[in-house]
C-alpha cells in the first residue's frame, strides 16, 4: 500500500494548487487570447465629411522609411508647414474613421496579396501604404516581380503590396512616322492604343492578388500626348474609325478594360476602383507657372469654383473624369473608392517646390498633382483599409 502524505504537507500541496489557479486566471484577464477588438461594419460612408485640425496628431513613420520616393518625401526636402500639414483628421459625416493599425491589418491580411495598378497617382498611394505597413513589420522588404514596378513583401506575415505602373491600362506604343509620310500639321508620329489589350505590366496578374486597386486619368490629356503625338486607338488589331478624340477614347479604353477585369479576374479578388485625385494647380497648368503655396485647406464653398467643369478651370478634369469612370463600373463588382470630394479641399498639401532635386521645379513646374508624405495619402490608407477589412470580416 502506498504510503499517506502527511496532513501538513497534503494541506500545503492543495493551497499551492488553488495560488497558482488564481494567478493563471489573472493573467488570462490580462492578456487574454485574443487582443483585438471585434470590429463592427462601417456605418456611413466615409467619403462624405470635413477635415479637422488636431494639433496633437502626428504621422505614423517618417522621412526615413525606405519606400519613399524622393519627390514627395516632403520631410527630408524640408517642405514648410509639414506639421500643419499631418495635423488634419477627416472626419466622415455620421462616425469616426480610425486611424489603421498597422500590425492588426497585417494580421488581417496573413498570406494575401494587394495590389496597385494605374498611373503615378497610384504609386503615391503605395508609397504611404508601404511606409505605414512598415511600422508592422520592419523587416519588409523591397519586391518587384509579376510586372511589378515597385513593391514590398512583409515576411512576418506573409503579405505583399505592389504597385504595376500603367498610365492608360490599355497597351500603347510609340510608333514614329515613316520618312515617306509627307510632314502635316508637323506629326511626329502617333502613339498606338489597342483598347483590348491590358498592358504588359499587368497582364499577368490574373488571380495573384487578393486585393486589387485601378486607375487611370492623369495621363489623358493633351499636355501628355499633343497634336504632334497623338493617341490613336484600335481594336482587333484595326485603327477605330472614325478616329477617336481623348475623352471618347478614354471611355472606350474603360469599357474594355472593366469588361476584361469582370471576365477574366477571380469573383473572389476584392476589387476597387480609386476616382481621380484632384490637382491644384493656380494661376496657370504645370507648364505655365501654375501654383499650389497654400497654408490652409480650401474651405467647402470654394470647390465648385475650383473643380466644377462648368467653370472651365485648370483643374476641371477630376470630375469631368469621374463622370466617364463611374458610369463605366455601374453594375460590376469593382467598388468605387471616391477620394475625390476629401482631397479637393487639400491644396495645401502638395509638394510644391520642394522637390528634393536642384533644378526640378525650373524644369517640370510645381508639383501640384502629387501629395505629400507622410500627407494626404495616410488617409486614403486608412479609408481603404477600414473597407478591405469590412468586406473580408463580412465575407462580401
Amino acid at each position: 500500500m502506498a504510503p499517506k502524505l502527511s496532513s501538513p504537507l497534503f494541506t500545503w500541496l492543495i493551497l499551492l494548487t488553488l495560488s497558482l489557479i488564481f494567478l493563471y486566471s489573472k493573467i488570462l484577464f490580462l492578456y487574454p487570447s485574443s487582443p483585438t477588438k471585434p470590429h463592427p461594419p462601417i456605418p456611413c460612408n466615409l467619403f462624405n465629411g470635413h477635415w479637422v485640425s488636431d494639433p496633437n496628431r502626428i504621422p505614423i513613420y517618417d522621412e526615413t522609411c525606405p519606400f519613399h520616393r524622393n519627390a514627395w518625401n516632403c520631410l527630408r526636402n524640408q517642405r514648410d508647414n509639414m506639421g500643419r500639414i499631418n495635423s488634419w483628421k477627416w472626419v466622415p459625416e455620421k462616425c469616426e474613421l480610425p486611424r489603421i493599425d498597422p500590425l492588426g491589418f497585417l494580421g488581417l491580411m496573413r498570406n494575401k496579396r494587394i495590389g496597385f495598378v494605374g498611373d503615378s497617382l497610384n504609386e503615391n498611394f503605395l508609397a504611404s501604404f508601404l511606409c505605414v505597413l512598415r511600422v508592422g513589420d520592419l523587416g519588409a522588404k523591397k519586391w518587384k516581380r509579376k510586372g511589378a514596378w515597385r513593391g514590398a513583401f512583409f515576411p512576418k506575415f506573409n503579405v505583399t503590396v505592389a504597385y504595376h505602373r500603367a498610365v492608360l491600362l490599355s497597351k500603347y506604343e510609340w510608333q514614329p512616322k515613316e520618312s515617306t509620310v509627307p510632314n502635316r500639321d508637323g506629326l511626329e508620329g502617333i502613339y498606338r492604343v489597342d483598347v483590348d489589350i491590358p498592358a504588359n505590366d499587368w497582364a499577368d496578374i490574373i488571380g495573384f492578388y487578393d486585393v486589387l486597386v485601378f486607375n487611370t486619368g492623369h495621363w489623358w490629356g493633351y499636355d501628355k500626348f499633343p497634336k504632334e503625338k497623338p493617341l490613336v486607338f484600335y481594336k482587333a488589331g484595326r485603327p477605330i474609325v472614325p478616329p477617336l478624340q481623348m475623352l471618347d477614347g478614354l471611355k472606350v479604353v474603360l469599357d474594355n478594360t472593366v469588361s476584361y477585369i469582370q471576365k477574366e479576374f477571380p469573383k473572389s479578388t476584392l476589387k476597387f476602383w480609386r476616382l481621380q485625385s484632384p490637382r491644384h494647380f493656380y494661376g496657370g497648368e504645370w507648364n505655365q507657372n501654375g501654383s499650389c503655396l497654400f497654408n490652409e485647406p480650401l474651405e467647402e464653398l470654394q470647390l465648385d469654383l475650383w473643380f466644377d467643369p462648368s467653370n472651365n478651370g485648370v483643374n476641371k478634369e477630376a470630375r469631368q473624369l469621374n463622370r466617364l469612370i463611374e458610369e463605366a463600373l455601374r453594375g460590376t463588382d469593382i467598388q468605387l473608392l471616391d477620394l475625390t470630394h476629401l482631397s479637393e479641399f487639400r491644396a495645401d498639401a502638395h509638394p510644391a517646390i520642394w522637390l528634393g532635386k536642384k533644378d526640378a521645379v525650373a524644369i517640370w513646374g510645381q508639383d501640384c498633382m502629387h501629395w505629400c508624405l507622410p500627407g494626404v495619402p495616410d488617409t486614403w490608407v486608412d479609408i481603404l483599409s477600414q473597407l478591405i477589412r469590412y468586406n473580408f470580416e463580412t465575407g462580401r
